[in-house]
């Protein structure tokens, strides 16, 4: 890998991880709780099967 180009992916990478260290996380437990719950409530509805109208704005 020439210079030019490891300096290319360096700086790509540290782009990259700057936009991961503004990333909100949140534990596996949480999300999967979460996630539980909106199935449990969403269970009656399904978007796929119910008709509707497409309105565009």
């Amino acid at each position: 890998m020439s210079s030019r180009a490891s300096k290319s992916a360096l700086q790509r990478l540290v782009e990259q991880l700057k936009l991961q260290v503004g990333v909100e996380r949140i534990k596996v437990s949480q999300a999967a709780a979460e996630l539980q719950q909106y199935c449990i409530v969403s269970a009656g509805s399904n978007p796929l099967l119910e008709s509707r109208s497409c309105a565009l704005p």
